[in-house]
C-alpha cells in the first residue's frame, strides 16, 4: 500500500463517513502501511467523530508502529472500544498511548491481551486511566508479575478487570484488595485464573470482600488453592459461626469459579456445593425486583442455620461447635420454632424443640419472673404515690396555717394605726 487513499476503509475514516464505525485488521491488512501512513491514520482517527471500534490485533502492530499511530491519535470523542491483542507490545507502546487514554472521553473497553507490557506497563496504564470512563480492561497473559494500585489513581468506573495468566500471587492480591475495599467500589467482575494465587492470596481476597457490595464474579481457575482456600470462600458467603455472622456474610457475590487441590474429592465437592448454594441465594435476591438487600441474609439463616443437618455440615467445615439455640433470646424462641416448622416441616421442628427445650422452659420461667417483678413495682408505685399524696396534704395544711397567721398580724397592725 503506497498511501491510505488507496484503501477505501482508510479513505472513509479520513472523510468522516458516518457509515464507517469500525476499523478492524490484522498483520495482513496492514503489512504495507508505511511509517508516514501510520501517523496519518492516527490523525484521521483522532479527527473522526463516527468511529467506535478500533481493532488492530494479531501482530498488526509493534512498538514502533504504535508510537507512530498514537503520535497522531492523541484524542477521540467517539471511540469506545480499542483492541490491540497479540502484538508483542511493551511498556514503550503503553507510554505512547497515554495522551490518547487521557483524552478519549468515550472509551469504555481496552483489550491488551497477549502482549509484553509487563508490570511497569500495567501500572502506567492504570494510572493513565484514572479519569477515563473505562469500564472493561483486559490484560491477560501480559507478563505481569507485580502490580501497584493507588486507590486515588485508579480508574473510577472500572467494572471488569481480566488479569488471567499473569503472576499475580499474594502481593498482587494485596494490591487488588485496595480496589475492592475502596469507598464506592465499582468492580463487578475480576478474572484471575492461572495467576499463581495460593490460599494466602485467597484469604486476602476473601477479607477484602467481606464488606464489598460491588463484585458479583470472581474467577480463580487453575491456581494453587487447596481445600483450605475453599473453606475461606465458604465462610465469606455463609459464615455460620453465629446468626449475626451469617447476616454479615457477603450477599453480593453470585459466581466463584476455582479449582481446589486435595485428595478428598468428596469433601471438595461438598464445600463447593455449599458455596454454590449460598451464591444462588445471592443471585436470586439480586435479580428479584420485589426483594430487599437484607432478604438474602435472612434466607441464608433460614435455609442453613435453622436446618439441623445443613448447619451441622457447615459447622464442621468452619470449626463451629456450639448450639445455635444458645445464642437466641428465649423470648424469641416461639417465633423461631414456628418458622422452623413452617419452612422445614415437623421433623426439623422436633429436632429444634429438643435442642431448645431448656430455652423454652426458661422462656416460661422468664415470663413468670417478669410478671412478678411487674406486680411488685406496681405495688411500690402505688405505695409511694400514697406517701407522696400524704406529704402534699401536710404541706398544704402548713401553707394554709402560715397564711392565716399573716392575716391576723396584718389585721392587728391596722387596728393600732386607727387608734393612733
Amino acid at each position: 500500500m503506497s498511501n491510505n487513499s488507496e484503501n477505501s476503509e482508510f479513505r472513509e475514516i479520513k472523510e468522516n463517513d458516518p457509515n464507517t464505525t469500525s476499523l478492524i485488521g490484522d498483520d495482513t491488512h496492514f503489512e504495507n502501511v508505511t511509517e508516514e501512513e501510520w501517523e496519518e491514520l492516527g490523525r484521521d482517527v483522532s479527527n473522526n467523530t463516527h468511529l467506535k471500534y478500533l481493532e488492530l490485533g494479531s501482530t498488526a502492530l509493534n512498538d514502533r508502529n504504535m508510537s507512530l499511530l498514537f503520535r497522531g491519535l492523541t484524542r477521540s470523542s467517539s471511540i469506545n472500544s480499542v483492541t490491540l491483542y497479540e502484538n508483542r507490545l511493551s511498556i514503550a507502546a503503553v507510554r505512547s498511548m497515554v495522551p490518547f487514554l487521557q483524552n478519549a472521553n468515550n472509551l469504555r473497553e481496552l483489550d491488551l491481551d497477549n502482549n509484553n507490557i509487563q508490570s511497569e506497563g500495567f501500572n502506567a496504564l492504570f494510572r493513565a486511566l484514572r479519569d477515563s470512563p473505562i469500564e472493561t480492561l483486559n490484560c491477560q497473559q501480559c507478563c505481569i508479575d507485580s502490580i501497584e494500585i493507588d486507590s486515588d489513581y485508579s480508574p473510577k468506573h472500572l467494572t471488569t478487570l481480566r488479569l488471567n495468566q499473569n503472576r499475580i500471587n499474594v502481593d498482587g492480591c494485596c494490591e487488588l484488595a485496595k480496589l475492592l475495599q475502596r469507598k464506592n467500589a465499582t468492580l463487578s467482575s475480576l478474572y484471575l485464573s492461572s495467576s499463581k494465587i495460593d490460599d494466602d492470596g485467597a484469604g486476602i481476597l476473601a477479607d477484602a470482600l467481606r464488606n464489598n457490595t460491588s463484585l458479583t464474579t470472581l474467577i480463580l481457575k487453575y491456581n494453587m488453592l487447596t481445600i483450605e482456600g475453599a473453606k475461606l470462600f465458604l465462610q465469606l458467603v455463609n459464615d455460620v459461626s453465629s446468626i449475626e455472622a451469617t447476616l454479615q456474610s457477603n450477599h453480593t457475590l453470585q459466581r466463584i469459579m476455582a479449582d481446589y487441590r486435595g485428595d478428598d474429592q468428596d469433601l471438595n465437592e461438598l464445600i463447593q456445593r455449599h458455596i454454590d448454594n449460598a451464591l444462588k441465594i445471592n443471585a436470586l435476591y439480586a435479580t428479584s425486583s420485589w426483594s430487599l438487600p437484607e432478604e438474602a441474609c435472612k434466607e441464608k439463616v433460614i435455609l442453613t442455620q435453622l436446618h439441623s443437618e445443613t448447619r451441622a455440615k457447615l459447622a464442621a467445615q468452619q470449626g463451629v461447635n456450639h448450639s445455635l439455640y444458645s445464642e437466641i433470646n428465649p423470648l424469641h424462641l416461639p417465633e423461631v420454632l414456628a418458622l422452623v416448622g413452617q419452612r422445614h416441616g415437623q421433623g426439623e421442628l422436633y429436632v429444634a424443640l429438643r435442642s431448645s427445650i431448656a430455652g423454652v422452659i426458661s422462656t416460661v420461667n422468664r415470663k413468670q419472673c417478669l410478671q412478678q417483678q411487674r406486680a411488685y413495682f406496681r405495688a411500690k408505685i402505688a405505695e409511694y404515690r400514697a406517701k407522696a399524696e400524704a406529704v402534699e396534704a401536710e404541706i398544704s395544711t402548713i401553707e394554709a396555717a402560715e397564711g392565716h397567721v399573716v392575716d391576723i398580724e396584718n389585721e392587728s397592725y391596722s387596728n393600732k394605726r386607727r387608734r393612733a
